[in-house]
């Protein structure tokens, strides 16, 4: 990783298995990670408005459970197939470069260079990306804490949560328990 140092520093020392990547954050810190999904019955995408509030309402609610009133960085990959770091996105700021995969053939590498923004989070603050992943137009976002203790990583179709302690992420889940898989690993 290359890029914001302090960042990078900060994520070592809160996650140090793991690369900032959201979905391969569930294998080593399964401990602390539960999943909860966007819609009932486990569907994935919205068809209509009434569905899109349900997702943004599942959303919001459970990271205002974890941010409300707080800073947070708001982490978006931008995916290139070079190493060379792409235009910055408005209002964020460039952290680091990953080699996201490493083919043989240079033609088949990706890589996923990080732009965070730092901001309050207020409910609704983030509804324009968050209906983004939901569509599947934007990936890997991640939402954090500055001390970056707590992750929410949204996908099209729910949201992975990474708690403080396993006790948090208990509690949250908890909470949700209509918006949980009923699949025996969580997924």
């Amino acid at each position: 990783m290359s890029g914001d140092s302090a960042l990078t520093t900060l994520w070592q020392q809160q996650w140090p298995y793991c690369l900032p990547v959201g979905y391969k954050l569930r294998g080593p810190y399964r401990d602390v990670w539960v999943r909860f999904h966007s819609l009932p019955e486990s569907k994935r995408y919205a068809e209509d408005e009434a569905e899109y509030a349900i997702v943004l309402d599942r959303y919001n609610t459970v990271l205002d459970e974890l941010f409300a009133g707080a800073d947070v960085y708001v982490i978006i990959p931008v995916w290139t197939a070079g190493p060379e770091v792409p235009p910055s996105r408005p209002g964020a700021d460039y952290w680091c470069g990953l080699l996201a995969e490493d083919d043989p053939d240079p033609d088949f590498r990706t890589y996923s260079h990080l732009f965070v923004e730092r901001r309050l989070w207020q409910r609704g603050c983030i509804d324009e990306l968050l209906r983004d992943v939901a569509d599947d137009k934007v990936g890997g976002v991640m939402i954090t804490d500055i001390g970056m203790r707590r992750i929410y990583h949204p996908y099209d179709g729910g949201a992975d949560v990474f708690g403080a302690t396993s006790r948090e992420r208990d509690s949250i889940r908890d909470r949700h328990v209509d918006w949980l898989s009923s699949h025996p690993s969580g997924l």
